[in-house]
C-alpha cells in the first residue's frame, strides 16, 4: 500500500512551476487586463465634463467657452464653488434665475459620454452615481454566484460562462438605447468580472506549488494594473463612449480560444473524486515538464489544502459552509472586514479624480502606475514580514496619507498629489496582500466560495 502524501508534494513531483504551469499561468494572467477594462472604464464612460446652460438664443452645437462678460451677464456666480452656475442662468429680464432645460458641454476631452448623451447633470446627477453603485452591486452578486458555481461545477466551465456573458453584455452596454438598459447591462458585466478574474486567480494558484504561490498571486494582479494603465491612452484617443465600450468588449473574444488550452484545476478534480480526469491532466503536465510521475499517487492523496477530506461527488458546498466551525467563522469575519475597508479605499481613490484637476488621463495613468511598485514590494515583504504585518503596515500608511490630505491647503497641489499617490500605492499593496491571505486561509472545497464572499464585502465597501 502506498503511503498517503500531501497534494502539494504531488505538485512538486510534477515540476512545481514547470513549463506547463508557466504557460498556463501566463495565459490566465491575460484576462485580468480585460477585467480591469470593464471594472474601471466607468470613470470614462460616465465622465462629467464642464458644462453650462444652453442660452435661449444658442444652438445646441455651440462652444462651451464664452467671453468673460457673457458669463457675467448670463450666469449667476456661486460663491461656495467660486465659479459660475452650471445649472441655472438669468432669464430675459437678466434678474430672474432660471433652471436649465438643455446644456452645452465642453468637448475638449470627450466627444460624447453617458453623462452628455442623457444629460445626467444637475437634478439628474444622482443617476450617474446610482449607475456606479449598481455596477459594483453586480460585482458583489457575481462574487457569490460565480464563486459558488466554481466550487460546485468546476473552475473551467465557470470561467467560460462568465467570459461569454461578459462579452455579450459588454456589447449590449454600447448599444443601449436608453439609461435603464445601460444600467442593467453594466450590472451583468460587473457580475461577470468576478467570474472571470476570481476564477482565473484561483486556477492559477491551485496549479503551482506552495513555494511559488506568493509569486503567482502577486504577478497576476500586475496584469490587472497593466490593464489599468492601458485603459488611459485608449480612452484618450477613443472619445466616444459607445466606441470605447465596443472596443473593450470585443477584445474579450480572443480568450474564448482558451477552451483548448486551459485545463480544469487538478486540485478541484481530486476534491470531487474525479481522479480519472485528474490523471489525464497530470499526464499532460508530466509530459510537457519532462518528469516521471507515478499515477498511483493520485489515488493516495492524503489531503487537499488545509487537511480537508476529499468530498463526495454528491456534496455541494455553499457559502454557509464558511461559518460551520468557530475557527472558520473567526477567520471569515476578520477577513471580510479587511476586504470591506480595502475595497472602499481603493475604489474611492480611483473614482476621485479631483487631485488632478487639469488632466484626468494623467491622473488615471499615474494611479495605475503606482500599483507596479506596490505589488513588487509584496514579493519581498510577504515572506520575510508575514501576511498580517504587511497588511497592517500598508493599511496604516494609506490611512495616515489620506488623513494628511485633509490638512493640506488646496493651493499645495503637488503635495496633495504625492499624498494621494502614496495612499494609492499603500492600499494597493494591502489589497494584494488580502487576496493572497484569503486564498491561504480556506480549504479547497470552499476556497472559491470564500473568495467570492470576501469580494462581496469588498463591493459593499
Amino acid at each position: 500500500i502506498c503511503d498517503k502524501m500531501p497534494y502539494d508534494d504531488i505538485i512538486k513531483s510534477l515540476g512545481g512551476f514547470g513549463r506547463f504551469q508557466k504557460r498556463v499561468y501566463f495565459l490566465l494572467c491575460l484576462p485580468a487586463i480585460i477585467c480591469a477594462f470593464h471594472k474601471l472604464v466607468g470613470v470614462f464612460l460616465q465622465m462629467t465634463p464642464n458644462f453650462r446652460c444652453q442660452l435661449p438664443d444658442e444652438l445646441s452645437n455651440s462652444s462651451y467657452n464664452l467671453p468673460e462678460d457673457v458669463w457675467k451677464e448670463n450666469y449667476p456666480w456661486i460663491k461656495e464653488k467660486r465659479a459660475f452656475s452650471s445649472c441655472s442662468y438669468y432669464g430675459n429680464d437678466n434678474e430672474t434665475v432660471t433652471k436649465c432645460d438643455s446644456y452645452i458641454y465642453d468637448k475638449s476631452d470627450f466627444q460624447r459620454t453617458v453623462i452628455t448623451e442623457w444629460n445626467l447633470v444637475c437634478d439628474k446627477a444622482y443617476l450617474s452615481e446610482t449607475s456606479h453603485s449598481i455596477f459594483m452591486f453586480g460585482v458583489m452578486v457575481g462574487s457569490i454566484v460565480f464563486g459558488e458555481m466554481s466550487d460546485r461545477y468546476g473552475r473551467k466551465i465557470t470561467f467560460f460562462i462568465s467570459l461569454v456573458i461578459e462579452v455579450v453584455f459588454g456589447i449590449l452596454v454600447a448599444l443601449s438605447p436608453e439609461l435603464l438598459t445601460y444600467i442593467l447591462a453594466r450590472f451583468i458585466v460587473g457580475a461577470t468580472t468576478s467570474g472571470v478574474f476570481l476564477v482565473a486567480y484561483v486556477i492559477a494558484l491551485e496549479m503551482v506549488g506552495p513555494e511559488n504561490r506568493l509569486f503567482a498571486g502577486v504577478i497576476i494582479q500586475l496584469f490587472f494594473s497593466a490593464g489599468y494603465m492601458i485603459l488611459s491612452p485608449i480612452a484618450l484617443y477613443v472619445t466616444d463612449w459607445r466606441q470605447l465600450q465596443i472596443i473593450l468588449s470585443v477584445s474579450g473574444l480572443i480568450f474564448l480560444s482558451y477552451w483548448w488550452f486551459i485545463p480544469e484545476s487538478v486540485r478541484w478534480l481530486i476534491t470531487k473524486n474525479r481522479t480519472k480526469d485528474a490523471k489525464k491532466i497530470i499526464k499532460k503536465i508530466a509530459r510537457e515538464n519532462r518528469v516521471a510521475f507515478d499515477m498511483e499517487l493520485i489515488d493516495n492523496v492524503k489531503s487537499i489544502g488545509d487537511n480537508e477530506p476529499k468530498s463526495s461527488t454528491s456534496s455541494q458546498e455553499t457559502i454557509f459552509d464558511i461559518f460551520k466551525s468557530p475557527n472558520l467563522r473567526k477567520k471569515a469575519f476578520i477577513i471580510f472586514l479587511n476586504w470591506f475597508i480595502n475595497s472602499g479605499t481603493y475604489y474611492g481613490l480611483i473614482y476621485n479624480t479631483s487631485v488632478f484637476k487639469q488632466n484626468i488621463f494623467l491622473n488615471f495613468f499615474l494611479s495605475g502606475l503606482v500599483e507596479i511598485p506596490a505589488y513588487v514590494v509584496l514579493l519581498f515583504l510577504l515572506n520575510s514580514w508575514g501576511r498580517k504585518r504587511t497588511l497592517s503596515l500598508f493599511m496604516i500608511i494609506a490611512g495616515v496619507s489620506l488623513l494628511s490630505i485633509s490638512l493640506v491647503p488646496e493651493s499645495y497641489t503637488w503635495t496633495i498629489v504625492v499624498l494621494a499617490l502614496t495612499s494609492k500605492l499603500a492600499i494597493t499593496s494591502s489589497y494584494g496582500t488580502i487576496y493572497i491571505f484569503t486564498v491561504e486561509q480556506f480549504p479547497t472545497v470552499i476556497r472559491n466560495v470564500a473568495l467570492g464572499a470576501s469580494s462581496t464585502f469588498a463591493k459593499i465597501g
